[in-house]
């Protein structure tokens, strides 16, 4: 079962979450917090004991985004999916930079929910494509000249394969659909993007993203 901790202000939407969670055949929740010191402090509390964090981002006190950077700072640190009201796209991308390792909104039907959450455990990337390209363009901060060395340092360390699924893991793609794009099959895709992460040393897909972009791999899609 993947351990799921819910983090919100409000009553409401965390029982509403809880149930959704609970309903899912892979997914239970192990504990709640109301506020984002409160989500800290219980995911230090359960070491290893939670998989993945459902985590708003505009509460009272700490917020969810430095909530988020102080929980995956930890050893063995879950993963943690951002749920809230609004697609700000600033906010979306302080939180990707914190540390999180996707966004939906909190009107996601529960299935989709349910599908975000095992794909976040699973490393994968939960925003959409148009979202990505779109905050990524639009938020990316220049490199220093020191990062740019090394983020090229580990662009040469890419095969031309493991290069062109990167790419595509910049525009949003999940395996198969690179599968397809590429004509390979689907394992080896999954081989590949185990292969760029180890390089670029990177925790997730999203992660990926950000880096692709930042390191101009993007430059040029629409």
């Amino acid at each position: 079962m993947i351990r799921t901790v819910v983090v919100d202000d409000s009553e409401l939407v965390r029982a509403g979450l809880r149930m959704i969670v609970d309903s899912g055949t892979d997914t239970t929740v192990v504990a709640e917090a109301s506020a984002g010191g409160d989500a800290v402090a219980v995911v230090r509390d359960m070491p290893g004991e939670v998989d993945v964090v459902l985590m708003d981002i505009d509460m009272p006190g700490m917020n969810g985004i430095d909530a988020t950077r102080k929980i995956v700072e930890m050893e063995n640190a879950p993963k943690v999916l951002i749920v809230t009201t609004f697609a700000v796209e600033t906010y979306v991308y302080d939180a990707i930079m914190a540390g999180a390792s996707g966004f939906l909104l909190k009107d996601t039907p529960p299935e989709s929910l349910l599908a975000a959450i095992v794909s976040t455990h699973a490393g994968t990337a939960v925003v959409s494509s148009q979202m990505t390209r779109r905050l990524l363009a639009s938020q990316t901060p220049r490199a220093t000249p020191s990062a740019s060395a090394a983020r090229s340092a580990k662009l040469d360390s890419l095969t031309e394969r493991e290069r062109d699924v990167l790419t595509l893991i910049g525009r949003g793609m999940n395996n198969a659909e690179i599968a397809a794009e590429l004509v390979i099959a689907e394992v080896t895709v999954k081989t590949h993007v185990g292969h760029i992460l180890r390089k670029l040393e990177v925790r997730d897909r999203i992660r990926c993203v950000v880096f692709a972009y930042e390191a101009g791999v993007m430059a040029g899609e629409e």
